[in-house]
């Protein structure tokens, strides 16, 4: 069972970050398998509802299940459609596109809208060092989409640029109200019912937009969604959701900047990526920015 108590923070929080990189970084490599054999809406629907299928009953068991109060309503709506939906579909439809470590740096400019956001929203002011720190990972992130990092006439291309940054948009969103808003319940309690809205909410864009649910699964997607469901779904989001509630909005995001470079490592030691020059340059650049970024909260 999931922890639920403020252990020492600082050592929790870091522990916690770790793991949301590592699950989250190896997350969106396995769904690139699991989309070899799943349509990307049906790979997210199936791993959500996997998560929820986890949570519900873990929790009944520990006595812990309950429904949210209803000043938590906007939270569950808000972590629900922008995170585990938005995010997570427009995330898996863009690998279909593109490299999964191309997606997966794109997908993670994160901070270069949660800055703005939180200082206009939440009056949370940038460091110096958090500012340079942002500012040199984002740099690597722009080296993605520059004149020559790809093929600017394929419209393919583009789309698969495209919706992993619209998907980093909606994650911002949801990075900023969840620092704002007054909890009543923990992020665990709300874990069932925000994975059980967005399965409801994927499956009926799932039904609508690519047809009935694939009967047919081969061994390597079902293994993916099972990872997808369990570590990267119902153990990564609900880690992530504390992550961001105890830290500024702009920490959390320039924490989880680490993934992109665990999910390019990941990308080519299992699906045998090229790691071309842009991409390494790309990556060298993201971890020099979160470090400059973390050791200024240090």
């Amino acid at each position: 069972m999931f922890e639920t108590q403020p252990v020492p923070k600082s050592a929790s929080t870091l522990a916690l970050l770790g793991l949301v990189v590592v699950a989250w970084g190896l997350n969106w490599v396995v769904m690139k398998l699991a989309v070899h054999d799943v349509p990307p809406l049906w790979a997210v629907t199936i791993r959500t509802a996997l998560a929820a299928a986890v949570l519900i009953p873990e929790l009944f068991a520990f006595g812990k299940l309950q429904w949210p109060a209803r000043a938590d309503y906007p939270i569950v709506m808000v972590i629900s459609l922008l995170h585990m939906v938005a995010f997570a579909a427009l995330m898996t439809v863009g690998l279909t596109y593109v490299s999964a470590g191309r997606a997966i740096v794109l997908g993670y400019t994160t901070p270069l809208w949660v800055a703005p956001a939180a200082l206009f929203f939440l009056g949370e002011r940038m460091s110096t060092k958090q500012a340079i720190g942002a500012g040199v990972g984002l740099v690597g992130l722009l080296l993605l989409v520059g004149p020559n990092a790809f093929d600017w006439s394929s419209r393919r291309a583009i789309l698969g640029h495209c919706l992993p940054i619209l998907a980093a948009l909606c994650w911002s969103a949801s990075i900023v109200y969840t620092r704002v808003h007054r909890w009543i319940g923990t992020p665990l309690s709300l874990m069932p019912w925000q994975c059980l809205l967005a399965s409801l909410v994927l499956a009926v864009l799932a039904v609508s937009i690519e047809g009935p649910q694939p009967t047919r699964i081969g061994l390597a997607a079902t293994l993916a969604l099972l990872y997808n469901g369990i570590i990267g779904t119902a153990l990564g989001f609900w880690a992530m959701t504390v992550v961001t509630r105890r830290v500024p909005a702009n920490t959390a995001a320039l924490g989880v900047l680490a993934t992109p470079v665990v999910g390019i490592g990941l990308a080519a030691l299992v699906l045998g990526e090229r790691l071309d020059p842009v991409l390494l340059g790309s990556a060298l650049l993201i971890m020099i920015g979160v470090a400059i970024g973390l050791r200024s909260r240090s």
